[in-house]
């Protein structure tokens, strides 16, 4: 530890998005009191308050993409722009008067767990912290990954991350590279393509893209949401169950014709050109790569100043980009819409457990958790939105909602037996063993693409493979039997800490 001083606490938070700030509010609610969020940023708000880029929005309809426990009766459309999104976060971590746990500008430079006095110690930029529990809830798209190409150190021009947009840079009439054309590009192409002088949009490989049905939501319905919380829950209730059924194509892949008919006929109806229509036809089954939602992605592919660029990016010049073609791109600017460390969360090598292993040399070969919430070797560290919890079709929401209550759980239990608990490798190992069961006869394992769910050795580590009501069957109960106790070898020394929020 680099601090001489340590904070002792219940349970310490890494991260203050979605994940972080409901699990503080549940845990005020069942009466915890005692806990802190660490997160690096100055605001609460995870990937919405990093992510700034023009045109970031959710794909996930907003009453679905909010916590059921803190409703929002305000939404002013039904897929919600990243401003509503954070000032959302915003106003629920006030409502809930979270601001006292906060410990905004502390970044997390690691954490290990203290075999002897059973705790974990957490070293963070700004001072020290003694916890009995540790729960990850940075998310998968808080890291954005930049390709390692030959030269980029080279580029004399301006660079950088669509999560870390530039925000001083005046884009006007300059000659831009975006690269990748994932959730992200589809959003701020259309926005920055009528600004910019020439566009080359570097595509390696076509995205499905349905219509967004989004529509304001009007004065008369968010009223009525006001006054009437079974109206809410009605609303909400009807586009989970929506949701839930477009899974079965994910599922059943041959189920998916369906689908990319519509897709196909939203391309053909936007781009007339058969050349560039070819070019932004996939070659694999919907729904194997994340499906994109846009309805002016496609006409800002038509502009005269815009042109795609099928195939990836072989290197970068110190005047612009060579494409994997051989041919040369001059460009000003580079702008990389190539999505996030999600199988190779940088957090897992700062999180060390019982055998000296941090969390990225266990996973080395795959990530691995039991539930997606608790990994073998690692004691009372908890995980929101760990391996396999992602999802292809709704909001990851419900699964961090699922993954609080079963926290709530294991809080309970480790109460009554009053020693760290962590999950037994069996259950571990037959946890996962189903998952890959389950994968293989998804559209993900056979829809005949290479996409960011796979890790480096292949496996889909990063979906559920089901419906979120199946998940929500695994978690509304904690199983004891799953766990094993993890006595410590000495009681916490309390005279090297200063006690928080007692």
């Amino acid at each position: 530890m680099t601090s001489p001083q340590l904070h002792r606490v219940r349970i310490a938070v890494i991260g203050a998005g979605f994940g972080g700030i409901g699990a503080a509010i549940r845990l005020k609610q069942q009466g915890y009191q005692d806990f802190v969020l660490l997160d690096r940023g100055d605001e609460v708000g995870g990937t919405w308050r990093d992510n700034s880029y023009p045109g970031c929005a959710c794909d996930v309809p907003s009453h679905l993409y909010s916590l059921s426990f803190a409703p929002n009766p305000h939404w002013s459309r039904s897929f919600s722009g990243r401003p509503e999104i954070f000032a959302y976060l915003r106003r629920v971590a006030d409502e809930h008067h979270l601001r006292p746990h906060l410990r905004l500008r502390h970044e997390v430079l690691g954490a290990r767990w203290d075999a002897e006095q059973g705790c974990w110690l957490i070293d963070t930029s700004q001072g020290g912290y003694q916890a009995e529990f540790l729960i990850a809830a940075g998310g998968p798209l808080s890291e954005p990954a930049i390709p390692e190409l030959p030269g980029l150190g080279e580029f004399t021009g301006e660079m950088f991350h669509s999560a870390r947009w530039r925000h001083d840079l005046d884009l006007t009439g300059r000659t831009v590279a975006v690269v990748g054309t994932g959730a992200s590009a589809i959003q701020f192409v259309p926005q920055i393509a009528g600004q910019v002088g020439r566009l080359h949009l570097f595509q390696r490989t076509a995205p499905w893209v349905m219509p967004r049905a989004d529509r304001p939501i009007t004065a008369a319905e968010r009223a009525l949401f006001r006054r009437s919380s079974l109206a809410r829950r009605a609303v909400r209730a009807g586009i989970y169950w929506g949701r839930e059924l477009q899974a079965t194509a994910f599922l059943r892949p041959a189920l998916m014709r369906a689908g990319q008919a519509v897709a196909s006929r939203h391309l053909r109806r936007a781009v007339a050109d058969p050349t560039l229509r070819a070019a932004l036809t996939p070659g694999y089954t919907m729904g194997c790569k994340r499906v994109l939602l846009s309805n002016d992605y496609y006409p800002a592919l038509t502009r005269d100043n815009v042109e795609v660029v099928p195939g990836g990016v072989e290197k970068i010049l110190p005047e612009g980009v060579v494409g994997d073609d051989g041919s040369v791109r001059k460009v000003d600017t580079i702008i990389f819409g190539t999505g996030f460390h999600v199988t190779d969360v940088p957090i897992a090598r700062l999180i060390t457990g019982r055998d000296g292993r941090t969390l990225a040399e266990a996973w080395q070969e795959s990530m691995r958790a039991y539930l997606g919430t608790s990994v073998a070797g690692f004691p009372n560290l908890f995980l929101l939105l760990g391996p396999n919890t992602g999802l292809g079709h709704t909001s990851v929401v419900f699964m961090i909602e699922c993954q609080i209550e079963y926290l709530l759980g294991l809080l309970r239990h480790a109460d009554r037996v009053g020693a760290p608990l962590e999950p037994t490798q069996q259950a571990q190992d037959e946890f996962v063993a189903g998952i890959d069961r389950r994968m293989r006869r998804t559209v993900w394992s056979t829809g005949g693409c290479q996409s960011w769910y796979l890790d480096a050795g292949g496996r889909n580590s990063t979906l559920w493979p089901g419906y979120t009501w199946s998940y929500w069957l695994r978690t509304r109960r904690f199983r004891p039997e799953a766990f094993r106790t993890v006595p410590p070898a000495r009681p916490m020394a309390a005279s090297t800490v200063v006690e928080e929020n007692r």
